[in-house]
């Protein structure tokens, strides 16, 4: 049963399977505002700020978890986090290295003020405004990060977008071996997964919509923006129906 007042969704390993998917959408979705309808990096993120403040605000003021609603912000701070990256790395020539250092600060300080402010940083289940606000800047300059990471292993080390899915996809196995065979805190691993989240999506959301030419497979970002749609949503039914099991 969903807990009074809880409003993440559980740790599970279709939360991973989802945070992949959502990952990849908002790359592909990030991508298909400023390259594909050339609108631009800036106003792709006007676009994807306004996006991700109304689903936060409907978010906040829930009462009770709703899988669709927590989910639609996650996707929300992917395509941001896309955007916010590209503006730094791009638009503001700050470059992979500087940009991804400057997002890592950021994620850093924000889980340090959350630690200070609440003597613990916990990822489920989740109670207060004050903390789900942390929560979600958290999420937001974790997933910022990971697309700046994705970028610096695809443009600068000069790895094939494949590549660069399959390293990083290792990352996040390897995290979770710490997680079940080690005593680490299992709040960092969550964070670290989190993070090596993003480069997977973003890198495999590259390899998706990217030309042949470029090592991808150019089935172009409305289509795979609409393929990850569907499967989120498929997805969320299926959460949504072990939820109503465990509460039966």
């Amino acid at each position: 049963m969903i807990e009074n007042g809880n409003k993440v969704a559980e740790i599970t390993f279709l939360f991973w399977v989802m945070k992949i998917v959502a990952t990849t959408l908002g790359e592909t979705l990030g991508d298909y505002l400023a390259q594909t309808l050339n609108l631009g990096y800036a106003v792709g993120l006007a676009i994807t700020t306004l996006f991700f403040i109304c689903a936060l605000s409907v978010q906040v003021l829930q009462q009770r978890y709703s899988a669709a609603i927590y989910w639609i912000v996650i996707i929300a701070t992917t395509t941001l986090g896309t955007e916010i990256s590209d503006f730094l790395d791009r638009s503001l020539h700050l470059g992979y290295s500087l940009g991804s250092g400057l997002l890592l600060i950021a994620l850093l300080a924000t889980l340090g003020i959350w630690q200070a402010t609440f003597k613990a940083i916990t990822v489920y289940p989740l109670y207060g405004q004050k903390k789900e606000l942390f929560y979600w800047i958290a999420i937001l300059f974790s997933n910022s990060l990971g697309t700046a990471f994705g970028d610096f292993l695809s443009d600068i080390l000069g790895l094939s977008y494949l590549t660069a899915a399959i390293i990083t996809a290792s990352v996040i196995l390897f995290i979770m071996l710490l997680h079940y065979t080690t005593r680490i805190n299992a709040t960092l691993l969550f964070w670290i997964a989190f993070v090596f989240t993003r480069p997977f999506g973003a890198t495999f959301g590259d390899f998706l919509t990217k030309s042949t030419s470029k090592g991808g497979l150019a089935i172009g970002t409305s289509t795979a923006s609409i393929i990850c749609v569907l499967l989120m949503i498929t997805f969320v039914l299926i959460s949504r129906q072990k939820k109503n099991q465990v509460s039966i």
